[in-house]
């Protein structure tokens, strides 16, 4: 009779299925020494290398303590800059990077705590913070040297200067000349000069949260054009309607700078672009249902026999897409056409903008390429953009007004750098339009992690897997010779 045998407890395969249910375990090792979050710091080495960025700023800024030891006021605004590249946005951030061992070894600067770094902060006066702008110029004159001969000529030609505020809130009634805007918000104003053709802040100044942006904007246009790069041939510069003033025009008329600043919509300016059959409109470029004019409006005390034309944009906005009451665009709109469009007595009206320059306008051709130059001062709010969301303008981090007028000028700096950067390695295509924000720039280049190494006296960054736009950069950057 033939019996069943059953399986032997405790084989193999049992084993090994108890092996695959076990749980999955994760332990943490010692940490890593080797190890940095943002490798491409390096890239920003390279680049005060090649452009001797905080040689410039020490030259300009001069001297900031009785002894010339520790850290300088131009490493220190370097170093901050470096920070805010990285991702840091209070002074405590420098703790954090210091606290990167690695990452350390290849700052273009050693990293001050956060006390040491506002102490020295608070040594900067005015003559040191205009320092930092002849810095900029400087190294603006360095990287144009380096660049191919097509862009060097394209940025020597023409130079726009691009002026506009933009408010920073802030918190604590402890902060000096801390102001509530119109909006409510307790802010600080940013007021920078900005060199739009290479996406670069060459002139800036702190200013209270209520301060007119007019009273030091001519101030503003002739920092601007000192930290211009030399060899500019011919110097233009673009404002908006809260810098409509006439002392601005004839600063720009002295200096020989052509000018093209925004108009206020008064009653005035209003009832001059009015009237059919008056004046021949031309279509603007790139803008549909949109019309220009040169109409008949000088205000008063603006220079005369100057050249000056009012140009008006008018577009046409049916009755079904007229923005909200609380839209801006809605102001636009002459009072009396709105009214009637409201009550349905008429299907379209025409929202008006207007600007007042002294460029030439005799030809169609000319008006239109003027009123299309002009919309691109939208530039600057660009600049603003990523001085806030890129690096870290969005903050003001002490209650001291000369800290954070450093810290602003840092955060300008960092996008300082990262234009150059793309511009001597050519990452903007060689024309700026290509030109990565701040913050993508961080995301693709400077927040790499890496172990660092070293082998044969060289040190080398082991990066992760897959293509990495520091592979690239940093190549080209260490091609580049250093200035001299």
């Amino acid at each position: 009779m033939a019996s069943l045998r059953g399986k032997k407890r405790g084989g193999k395969s049992d084993t090994r299925a108890r092996k695959r249910a076990r749980a999955r375990r994760v332990r943490i090792g010692a940490a890593d020494h080797r190890l940095t979050p943002v490798a491409g710091v390096e890239a920003l080495r390279e680049v005060d290398r090649v452009l001797g960025v905080t040689a410039a700023m020490d030259a300009g800024i001069g001297a900031v303590k009785e002894r010339n030891r520790g850290l300088s006021g131009g490493e220190l605004v370097v170093a901050m800059a470096s920070a805010q590249l990285a991702g840091e946005d209070f002074l405590v951030g420098l703790d954090r990077r210091r606290a990167d061992t690695a990452g350390q070894e290849l700052e273009p600067v050693p990293t001050p705590p956060s006390t040491t770094a506002s102490g020295i902060a608070k040594r900067f006066g005015d003559a040191q913070l205009r320092g930092i702008e002849a810095g900029i110029g400087a190294v603006n004159t360095a990287m144009v040297a380096l660049l191919p001969l097509v862009r060097r000529t394209t940025l020597l030609k023409v130079a726009t200067i691009d002026g506009d505020g933009t408010d920073i809130e802030v918190y604590g009634r402890t902060k000096e000349k801390a102001a509530h805007a119109y909006t409510g918000a307790l802010v600080l104003r940013a007021h920078i000069g900005f060199w739009a053709e290479a996406g670069i802040p060459v002139a800036a100044e702190l200013m209270g949260g209520t301060e007119d942006p007019r009273s030091n904007a001519v101030e503003i246009l002739d920092r601007s054009i000192a930290a211009l790069p030399k060899g500019v041939e011919k110097i233009q510069c673009r404002w908006d309607a809260g810098y409509f003033a006439a002392e601005l025009a004839a600063a720009c008329v002295e200096r020989g700078v052509d000018f093209a600043i925004g108009v206020k919509r008064t009653a005035k300016v209003m009832s001059a672009a009015a009237g059919l059959g008056r004046y021949t409109w031309v279509p603007a470029v790139g803008m549909e249902d949109t019309e220009l004019a040169i109409i008949d409006y000088l205000p008063g005390p603006w220079p005369k026999d100057a050249g000056i034309v009012c140009i008006a944009r008018r577009t046409r906005i049916p009755v079904e897409r007229i923005p909200t009451a609380r839209a801006r665009k809605r102001r636009t709109i002459n009072k009396d056409q709105l009214a009637l469009a409201l009550e349905g007595r008429i299907d379209e009206v025409y929202g008006y903008s207007f600007i007042l320059t002294n460029l030439d306008v005799t030809t169609d051709e000319k008006l239109a390429e003027v009123e299309w130059w002009y919309r691109h001062r939208t530039d600057i709010e660009e600049l603003n953009r990523n001085a806030k969301i890129g690096t870290a303008l969005r903050h003001l981090p002490s209650a001291d007004h000369r800290v954070n007028s450093v810290w602003m000028w840092a955060g300008l700096l960092g996008c300082a750098i990262s234009a150059w950067m793309q511009e001597i390695t050519g990452l903007d295509y060689g024309n700026g339009r290509g030109r990565r924000t701040v913050a993508r720039l961080r995301r693709e280049l400077i927040r790499i992690p890496a172990r660092i190494t070293r082998r044969a006296g060289e040190i080398q960054l082991r990066l992760p897997p897959g293509p990495q736009l520091l592979a690239t950069v940093l190549p080209v950057l260490q091609r580049l010779p250093a200035p001299g």
